[in-house]
């Protein structure tokens, strides 16, 4: 067996967006896999076709297709597609049971995401609007050099780009149209939208308060199906991440925040809408329902309100607990909440068949990266229907996972450890600690390239779950706010300490990794301790109080996570800053960021190696061309390994 390397993102496929018929005999899925390598290689998609005993075959010839959906009566099949990898995704529409497909949109920024009508004959889709007299983007090279006028906080976006004045909305058209009506506008962006039962009205999610540019909060609106006027139905609560209909049309289930200093993407609940009543709380923090991530993210995973004649109604959905996902329902109205499958992996996506008996979801676990399942929801049962990586998997030994707990300061912090494939408890090791990105991201019983390159390469890797992280409910997600670099930092280096008491691990060769919030954390760790013998730094957040006006969400989210502005607080900034403490590093440090990462500017990368570099200390630092915040896992294919091949240099320099 040959042990892992750098380069296997060239050998890793990827399973996506399942969905399965409403009569549950068939599965779609997308299928992604690197085509080439180095600066050559591309990215491509294509949607394959199986039955619940895991018969599979092609179903597309497309180089970039993706997002599938079946239509209610199971009839047809709507997708997206790119005729070219980057261009912009249209709805193509087919036959479900095979044939050619035909391009149903001709957006011209693109389709984000669709919805069926419940007879069939319409999709409703989200796009991308312009002002009348903007330019497609600044400095387009095809109209020549241009200014670029800025008129709001939220002008570009990590993902989406440059935005300007541009605008998501809901437009509807009919399969046998050649024009699209649009329903929506606005000076904000509607997305997420879904179909009432009866076909009469259409809910998404918007952000139509005043302070829309300052704060990250989203309500949930309805609008009729022909357009017109929308009503807000979720006053009282603070954002909105997704929704689902009541099988009546009156009642809106929508995972949701009263917390205004919160974010549902942090920790939402499930709560029943009702025009004229106040939102109705019905599930705990004991778990914390899937989301999307809006548009140019992963799509939201189904929600499904049924009823039950006799026994009121019940709602479907993926939830998180603890860093592992879960298939949950519980009454729309006073009862439990009830867990009817998972634990032990993650789960991205969900699709239920027309009774919610039969789910499919996919998922990635410590020895699979990726994994199409079939669920009996009745018994909790599943099969495994797709693993596109199985002989890569065989060919390779694996790192194996150890997961504890320990008490410290009011909570219980849990840790997974990866093991080297060929470890031995006699032998001596050297330890990376890696931190997850966030604050309030969570490390899961998942597949982490990164994790899995460094365990297969002989190094114990420690995966903390700090106060800060989700799934471990609200009280844990909201101890870090306004406290970076204070108890979570103490939660790591304890999980450190905890582990440090085992024989086999080498103090003596430490190790230090994270990305984003991570790269924040290496930074500051290693600006407050002498332990490290090495640091990998990903696009860190190094001073927060430049980051405050340069990152596309430093207002929205900086102001709740570090408690004030720049205006009120720049003092306190500047003391949570990891470049504040650049004197005392003592650990060789490598800088790795994107050159077009909105989220964290590659200028807190900057600022941090010339402080260092000014000071004599040993830091390097690599830049990545055209590329965001979320290269490491989803950019181009060579940067993907760039990454990993430089991170893993690196700490056997240092470490051995």
């Amino acid at each position: 067996m040959s042990s892992l390397a750098a380069d296997l993102i060239y050998g890793l496929k990827t399973l996506s967006d399942p969905v399965i018929s409403p009569d549950g005999t068939r599965l779609v899925y997308a299928l992604s896999w690197v085509e080439g390598t180095g600066g050559a290689a591309e990215t491509r998609s294509r949607l394959m076709l199986a039955d619940p005993g895991g018969n599979g075959r092609e179903f597309t010839q497309g180089n970039a297709d993706a997002s599938p959906r079946f239509s209610p009566d199971g009839g047809m099949l709507a997708f997206l597609r790119a005729l070219q990898p980057g261009e912009p995704r249209q709805i193509w529409v087919m036959n479900a049971h095979g044939g050619e497909a035909r391009q149903l949109t001709g957006a011209a920024k693109g389709v984000q995401d669709f919805a069926w009508s419940p007879d069939a004959s319409r999709i409703v889709y989200c796009a991308d609007t312009q002002p009348p007299d903007a330019p497609d983007a600044p400095n387009n090279p095809a109209d020549g050099p241009q200014v670029a006028v800025v008129n709001r906080i939220r002008y570009r976006h990590d993902l989406q780009g440059w935005r300007g004045d541009a605008h998501y909305h809901l437009f509807v058209i009919g399969l046998n149209d050649t024009e699209a009506a649009q329903i929506t506008d606005g000076d904000w962006d509607d997305y997420g939208p879904v179909w009432s039962p009866d076909g009469s009205k259409i809910a998404f999610i918007s952000g139509r308060r005043d302070d829309r540019d300052f704060r990250a909060l989203t309500e949930a609106y309805v609008v009729d199906a022909q357009g017109g006027p929308a009503q807000c139905w979720s006053e009282g609560l603070y954002s909105i991440g997704a929704a689902a209909w009541s099988p009546d049309s009156r009642r809106l289930a929508v995972v949701g925040s009263d917390d205004p200093a919160g974010m549902v993407l942090w920790q939402g609940w499930l709560y029943i809408l009702e025009p004229g009543r106040q939102p109705r709380r019905i599930t705990t923090d004991a778990q914390r329902p899937a989301l999307g991530g809006g548009p140019g993210a992963a799509r939201q995973p189904e929600i499904r309100w049924t009823a039950n004649p006799g026994n009121g109604g019940h709602i479907t959905f993926l939830g998180e607990r603890h860093g592992e996902s879960y298939i949950y329902q519980t009454p729309d109205s006073n009862g439990e909440t009830r867990q009817l499958w998972g634990g032990g992996r993650l789960a991205a996506a969900l699709s239920l068949d027309a009774n919610a008996r039969r789910a499919v979801v996919a998922s990635s676990s410590p020895s699979a990266p990726s994994e199409l399942l079939l669920i009996n929801l009745t018994d909790g049962g599943d099969t495994l229907v797709a693993d596109p990586n199985a002989a890569f998997r065989q060919s390779r030994p694996a790192p194996s996972l150890e997961k504890f707990t320990i008490h410290r300061a009011g909570f219980d912090i849990e840790s997974r450890l990866w093991l080297p494939p060929d470890f031995n408890p006699a032998g001596r090791y050297p330890l990376i600690l890696d931190i997850h990105g966030g604050p309030n991201g969570a490390f899961y019983d998942s597949f982490v390239p990164w994790q899995q390159l460094l365990a297969s390469s002989g190094y114990l890797v420690l995966a903390v779950n700090p106060r800060g992280s989700s799934t471990y409910g609200d009280a844990f997600m909201r101890a870090v706010l306004d406290d970076w670099g204070g108890e979570d930092y103490l939660d790591l280096m304890a999980a450190v300490d905890h582990i440090c008491q085992r024989d086999y691990v080498d103090p003596e060769r430490l190790g230090i990794h994270g990305y984003s919030y991570g790269g924040y954390m290496t930074a500051w760790a290693i600006g407050h301790t002498a332990r490290f013998a090495a640091a990998v730094i990903g696009a860190p957040c190094a001073n927060l109080y430049t980051m405050y006006g340069t990152s596309d969400i430093g207002v929205s989210f900086g102001e709740p996570q570090w408690g004030g502005t720049v205006m009120d607080t720049p003092e306190k900034l500047l003391s949570r800053s990891p470049i504040t403490y650049a004197a005392n590093v003592a650990a060789p440090a490598l800088l790795l960021h994107g050159e077009a990462d909105a989220r964290c500017p590659i200028a807190q990368s900057e600022e941090y190696f010339t402080a260092l570099k000014r000071l004599g200390k040993t830091v390097q630092l690599v830049r990545f061309p055209a590329s965001n915040h979320q290269f490491p896992r989803a950019g181009h294919p060579q940067m993907r390994q760039e990454y990993l091949s430089r991170t893993l240099a690196w700490f056997q320099r240092w470490l051995g």
